[in-house]
């Protein structure tokens, strides 16, 4: 039998809800296949509809109860150790909510992109190709607002306020304690060379690009020089989400442009944009190389 190891109960408890459901429902669905069991006897065994067990396996519910958990470890034989570890899961779904819920945030969220948090919320890795801003999970507080500023002009300051939290918060899955977000962007050099802001803004936003893409192993920043040329990130800037799980989510392309957003799941569109990728990281120059192109950059600002 498979089980998971000793959790950091702390890590635990600082999650996501979103990411704990996901993580739950991984390990139920490990749980359930060492034991050769379908779902439908499962769900007889415990008189559910079957749905349930896909809902709980996909992640798909907004809320997890213990009390379920508890009746499928039970009949999983899990160990108590292992048991533990999915109620503290399902606790943290019952008694916290997805930041991007929360009624002081919620006016500020389209539709579509409160999706798209919630994905990037569970993703294990994002790579993001970027030809004109800074990706939104490296700007920093001064450059998102004078983006915002400029996309959104005439906006209540306190509405304006809102959604440069809602950025910054996003920027928490770098750092989480628990299964932190692998992300790798490659940013064309015209986004170093545009001083957002003034100089003085944009020589910070590009120190913090250092920084972070310097300190923290789970985060990579390439530059697409000008030297180059024609490459296959001309068409526009893409996002590119894997999640731990294969066969629980498949990977999406996120599109975004000034009359909304979308995702794509099509195998096509998903070897399509993983192929652009990979010539993107081919071209670029190395991670330290790219990070002295951004120092330069700074320093001609």
């Amino acid at each position: 039998m498979t089980d998971i190891g000793t959790p950091d109960a702390p890590a635990i408890e600082s999650a996501t809800p979103a990411l704990c459901r996901l993580h739950l429902g991984v390990e139920l669905r490990k749980l359930r296949e060492s034991r050769n069991m379908k779902g439908a006897e499962v769900a007889r065994r415990l008189i559910w509809a079957g749905s349930k067990i896909t809902r709980l396996e996909t992640a798909d519910n907004g809320v997890v109860e213990p009390s379920d958990v508890m009746a499928l470890c039970a009949l999983y034989g899990a160990s108590e150790e292992t048991r533990d570890v999915l109620m503290a899961y399902a606790t943290v779904t019952k008694t916290k909510r997805d930041w991007w819920q929360k009624p002081d945030v919620r006016d500020v969220i389209t539709p579509s992109f409160k999706a798209y948090l919630g994905l990037e919320a569970v993703a294990s890795q994002v790579k993001n190709y970027e030809n004109e801003y800074v990706p939104g999970l490296l700007q920093t507080e001064a450059y998102v607002r004078v983006i915002l500023g400029r996309s959104h002009a005439g906006l209540a300051p306190e509405l304006i306020d809102k959604q440069v939290a809602v950025r910054m918060t996003r920027q928490e899955a770098l750092t989480r304690r628990l299964a932190p977000l692998e992300f790798i962007a490659i940013i064309s050099e015209s986004v170093l060379r545009r001083p957002v802001g003034g100089r003085e803004v944009m020589r910070a936003q590009l120190a913090h690009i250092v920084e972070i893409a310097g300190s923290r192993p789970n985060v990579n920043v390439q530059v697409i020089p000008f030297s180059v040329g024609a490459h296959p990130g001309m068409n526009g800037p893409f996002t590119f989400l894997t999640f731990p799980a294969p066969g629980t989510l498949k990977p999406i392309v996120h599109l975004e442009n000034l009359t909304g957003a979308g995702v794509s799941r099509r195998e096509q569109d998903l070897k399509r944009y993983e192929a652009s990728f990979r010539g993107l990281q081919a071209l670029a120059p190395g991670y330290e190389e790219s990070l002295s192109l951004i120092e330069t950059a700074s320093k001609e600002m």
